[in-house]
């Protein structure tokens, strides 16, 4: 498990998967803006 995230760390490179296909890189894909990156975890 990887260490958790705290006040001014940076966020951590990371290639996800898109829904609608292809991937994203975070965070270089959300552009110089702050933003809000969401996780769903979909079924339980």
């Amino acid at each position: 498990m990887s260490k958790k995230l705290g006040i001014g760390d940076p966020f951590p490179k990371l290639t996800i998967p898109l829904v609608a296909g292809g991937t994203m890189e975070l965070p270089d894909g959300i552009g110089p803006k702050y933003g809000v990156i969401l996780f769903y975890r979909g079924h339980w």
